[in-house]
């Protein structure tokens, strides 16, 4: 993975410190709140519903065990909310769950001490007090880690598909590129205040595991006919209040060329971008409006990069080396541990077929452990097994590990031979589930337990189907799912691209949930990106399990032989499933409806 540099090492430090100096000076008076706003934000903390919420950035999802054990130690020593403040937190939460209609759902219990994995390979911690804020800095930037732009309009944490490198369908490595972009955009001071967010996703295999079609700017490597490496270029996807594929704007940019296009893509949207309306402001609404002229005017912009101010941004082949040179394979070395794992097993073979992909290198394997866990809300985890996923790393994976865009956390350098060693020490955390890719494999942002802008908790709905469908023989026989929920419109948890999307909505203070099905984030399984349409009435919470089996029922009745759910869907069409879903609708929410 990438080694930072001495310059590299120093600027992280540097920013801590003028971050340091920033809330001393908020502290003491010198800045007001609404000063120390955009400063904080620039630095990834945000204040949520009961505590700051801090955002720390993984590039394209990298992280090494010295960065685990840091996480580690922050969620252990940092995330911790007073007692006053965790029975505020509880009182909340109860009357929350008092207010809901008809049935209800357990609530999910507040934890703290934990590290949670983000769709967009971020960590977010949910309680560290913002006096404790520049000490955490100081510890992120020892192992060159940091929170700079993962919030405030500026280019966000960059992201790739975890399988970088290694997987077999590799057109070329992606993470060079994407660590080039980091470099560049950090800081960028054209960039610093854009209309909006903005957020940039790349892809370097065949299959488009990194959601490209659905990102501000999304880059999808493709070689053309001479061999050459180049981009098709993707610009105003997004999720949000309004769901928008982005638009193939070039089909083929040489990879030296990449930081020019996306500096002339980024002019026209500070140019043109609205700063009126928060809603219109990204880039998305932009392109959505001006079809073809926003292109032209893009176009416009590149050509004036290239010949008036002489292309200033372009790669040179000793860069790329400079960079790629960073991302060789590691040496790597079996750990040859014993292990008891009955390598015949059902569970094991299940573990292999779900959780343990192929490899462009002889002999080993990349392996997903699962985050997805009874009594755990997705992507969590404490501080003990953050530190326990550090030594699995250094054990088997050369120090290395992937965050995915799933939640999950990927081993990429495991040799075949360690297999059955590491199914055991991973079964042992809690994180041998073989459901990879499956229904139980579910996305879900924090929601309303943690989150102010949420409408809805998600987390009690993850929490009672993860219960509700712990028979592997059950969620084998279903098949590949993607299940998707957030909390609110804005799709941290992308319901939006969800085979079945989980949106959790406000109706006079209440919390229900809308269903949506048929969503596709671009996989060669779910087809080109698409959102997900709405299924009838929102439901209360209590409904949704209900709901979700009664239209995979509904599926299990209509597939055809070996047929998955989003073909059966496609194929049947959204009816079946509809009625399906408001046949299980609970007497007693049509009361709370009814009132």
């Amino acid at each position: 993975m990438y080694q930072y540099t001495s310059f590299d090492r120093e600027f992280v430090k540097l920013r801590a410190q003028q971050f340091r100096d920033q809330l001393e000076r908020w502290q003491r008076g010198e800045l007001t709140d609404e000063q120390l706003l955009p400063l904080r934000l620039q630095n990834g903390w945000y204040i949520q519903r009961y505590a700051p919420m801090a955002r720390i950035a993984v590039p394209y999802g990298e992280i090494n065990s010295a960065q685990l054990r840091m996480l580690a130690h922050i969620a252990r020593e940092y995330d911790k909310p007073t007692p006053e403040l965790l029975a505020h937190a509880q009182t909340t939460q109860d009357q929350l769950q008092a207010a809901q209609p008809g049935l209800t759902l357990e609530a999910a219990p507040l934890k703290y001490g934990y590290g949670h994995f983000t769709t967009r390979t971020n960590v977010q911690f949910n309680w560290i007090p913002i006096t404790k804020a520049a000490d955490v800095m100081d510890l992120l930037a020892s192992v060159g880690m940091h929170g700079i732009q993962t919030s405030g309009n500026a280019m966000r944490n960059i992201n790739c598909e975890a399988y970088e490198g290694i997987a077999q369908d590799s057109v070329a490595d992606a993470r060079p590129f994407a660590e080039i972009l980091r470099q560049w955009s950090t800081l960028h001071p054209e960039f610093a205040f854009l209309p909006r967010k903005f957020k940039m996703s790349l892809n370097g295999s065949a299959e488009d595991r990194a959601a490209t079609g659905w990102y501000d700017i999304g880059l999808q490597t493709v070689r053309n006919d001479a061999g050459e490496v180049g981009f098709i270029v993707k610009v105003g996807g997004g999720m949000g209040r309004t769901p928008v594929i982005g638009t193939v704007v070039r089909e083929f940019l040489p990879w030296h060329q990449m930081l020019n296009y996306i500096e002339a893509v980024i002019r026209v949207y500070n140019v043109y971008g609205r700063r009126d309306n928060k809603y219109k402001a990204r880039i998305k609404i932009l392109v959505k409006a001006e079809g073809q002229k926003f292109i032209d005017a893009v176009e416009a912009e590149y050509r004036a990069i290239l010949e008036q101010d002489g292309a200033p941004h372009t790669i040179t082949q000793a860069e790329l080396d400079r960079v790629s040179a960073n991302f060789v394979v590691p040496a790597l070395q079996p750990a040859n541990l014993p292990s008891s794992v009955k390598t015949d097993g059902q569970l094991y073979q299940r573990w292999l077929q779900q959780n343990v992909r192929g490899h462009r290198l002889p002999g080993l394997r990349a392996v997903a452990l699962s985050f997805k866990r009874v009594g755990f809300a997705p992507g969590d985890a404490d501080a003990d097994t953050i530190d326990a996923l550090a030594q699995l790393a250094d054990q088997f994976s050369a120090g290395e590990a992937r965050l995915t865009h799933e939640q999950n956390l990927l081993l990429p350098w495991v040799h075949e031979s360690d297999l059955p060693a590491l199914y055991e020490a991973a079964r042992a955390l809690g994180l041998a589930q073989p459901n990879i890719g499956l229904l139980t494999d579910m996305i879900a942002c924090p929601g309303g337990d943690y989150c102010a802008l949420a409408n809805a908790r998600s987390l009690p709905i993850a929490a009672a189907l993860t219960e509700r469908y712990q028979d592997l023989d059950e969620v084998f026989d279903l098949g590949p799912i993607d299940l998707h929920m957030s909390g609110c419109i804005n799709s941290c948890g992308h319901h939006h691209s969800g085979h079945i999307g989980i949106l959790g909505v406000d109706k006079d203070g209440k919390e229900w949930y809308q269903i949506t099905l048929g969503g596709a984030d671009g996989t060669a399984l779910s087809g080109p990106a698409i959102p997900g349409k709405v299924v009838g009435p929102s439901f209360s919470a209590a409904e949704v399990p209900d709901v979700i089996e009664a239209m995979l029922s509904t599926f299990r009745e209509l597939r055809e032989p070996g047929e998955f759910f989003i073909d059966a869907l496609r194929r049947i069409g959204h009816d079946p499933f509809k009625a399906a879903a408001n046949a299980a609708r609970h007497p007693k929410a049509e009361e709370a409806i009814a009132e």
